[in-house]
């Protein structure tokens, strides 16, 4: 006994207590392995529990060394810190698996639903759900070690009547600054409870498809098919429309239209079709359609319905619908391309106008034209003047008359009346 209370004798009871635990990790592994060959239940307990159950059973057998070999000479003092630590740590750990065991149990209850089956609609719904209660028991957990830590200290448990009298207070202040968090935590667990959505279900939204890749109590991650991560608030699916392609089963129907020239034959095309889909096992073989849905204006649309197994087996059906379809028009029925047709009309160049109808603001009276011409030769002529004592010889021509008439008045005497002869 005066060996253990000594500081030699508690060096030498810590080693001995890491060693056993050692030993006890080391039997309990050999076991647990051995039991894995047959039974996955025992893989999957090493996988989750090893660690948190080694670092729980050191603090134990360390805290038993310790209280043993603790020399005589430590302070009281000191012995209640030293036994308050090692409370807390044991606290701290035994939570930690404590939790470990809970998501053990969690995962043995997943493991009998299998998500590589067609139809695995029950399964998607019991792992979603699992996966949430899995996160409210490990907040659980932490929240109940938080509290039996503080209630090792001697005055927070004198202050407990005080704190449980103003929870009330405290829980509407924070309710009211945590609006926003707490309607995504409930949304969370209406998304998991209701059976709206689940893991891998194939949703559109924000015009983006993809699947549900994982659901949490403030967030859901979307796959989108081009390998990016939507991140979306829980209260997103409570709150918005979205679409949900896999609600009730897995199974999906897809079309694949065509615009197509009037010359088409539907019976060509749904024979090929036919041989496309008996030659594909994408085709889950329950609906395989060629319709003729419209037949206005300068095209005949054409629409094929397919069905597969899921909503990326539907996809890659159509492609490959869409894909040999072309292909068999290309090779066997070109009239069935859709064509634009455009009549050209040549209208014909009317005759050359007159010069004066050619050009209206350009007409003149005196030039121009052959008319204008003409005119201006008649007011330009030479005017015989009859002078005093004149009774005949030739004409005068100093005077052009621009201004006279000549209609018929080439003639015309200008002089006075009085001046004419009788």
């Amino acid at each position: 006994m005066f060996v253990l209370r000594s500081w030699p004798g508690l060096a030498i009871a810590c080693v001995v207590a890491i060693l056993a635990a050692i030993v006890i990790t080391a039997v309990a592994g050999v076991i647990l392995r051995a039991a894995a060959h047959r039974r996955a239940w025992a893989q999957l307990l090493l996988k989750r529990a090893r660690i948190p159950f080694r670092f729980f059973l050191a603090v134990i057998v360390l805290w038993i060394a310790v209280t043993i070999s603790l020399p005589a000479d430590v302070t009281a003092v000191w012995r209640d810190v030293i036994h308050h630590t090692f409370l807390i740590a044991a606290i701290a750990t035994g939570v930690w698996f404590g939790a470990a065991l809970a998501v053990f149990v969690e995962d043995l209850g997943l493991s009998r639903y299998r998500l590589d089956v067609p139809d695995n609609r029950y399964a998607r719904k019991v792992r979603t759900q699992v996966l949430i209660l899995r996160r409210l028991t490990v907040v659980a957990a932490v929240v109940v070690g938080l509290g039996a830590i503080l209630l090792t200290f001697p005055p927070l448990q004198a202050a407990g009547a005080s704190i449980l009298a103003s929870a009330g207070v405290i829980g509407i202040i924070a309710g009211v600054a945590a609006q926003s968090t707490l309607g995504n935590l409930f949304a969370g667990l209406q998304l998991a409870f209701s059976d709206a959505l689940r893991i891998d279900d194939v949703v559109v939204v924000e015009q983006q498809w993809g699947t549900i890749e994982e659901i949490t109590l403030t967030y859901v991650v979307v796959h989108i098919w081009d390998d990016r991560r939507l991140v979306l608030p829980s209260n997103y699916f409570t709150t918005k429309p979205f679409e949900n392609w896999t609600r009730q089963h897995s199974e999906l129907l897809g079309s694949v239209e065509f615009d197509l020239d009037w010359r088409v034959s539907p019976g060509g095309m749904r024979g090929e079709l036919n041989r496309v889909l008996a030659g594909t096992d994408l085709w889950d073989g329950r609906t395989g359609v060629l319709q003729v849905t419209d037949a206005v204006g300068g095209y005949v649309r054409v629409r094929i319905l397919v069905t597969a197994r899921d909503a990326p087996t539907l996809f890659d059906l159509r492609c490959l619908v869409r894909e040999r379809l072309i292909d068999w028009m290309q090779r066997y029925s070109a009239t069935s391309l859709p064509r634009t047709r455009v009549e050209m009309v040549e209208t014909p160049e009317p005759a050359t106008p007159p010069a004066r109808s050619r050009n209206q603001d350009d007409a003149r009276l005196f030039s121009g034209t052959p008319d204008g011409e003409h005119r201006a030769a008649q007011f330009t002529e030479s005017i015989p003047i009859v002078r005093d004592g004149d009774t005949g010889g030739p004409a005068d021509t100093g005077g052009t008359g621009g201004a006279a008439d000549t209609g018929g008045a080439g003639d015309r005497d200008t002089r006075d009346p009085g001046d004419r002869p009788e």
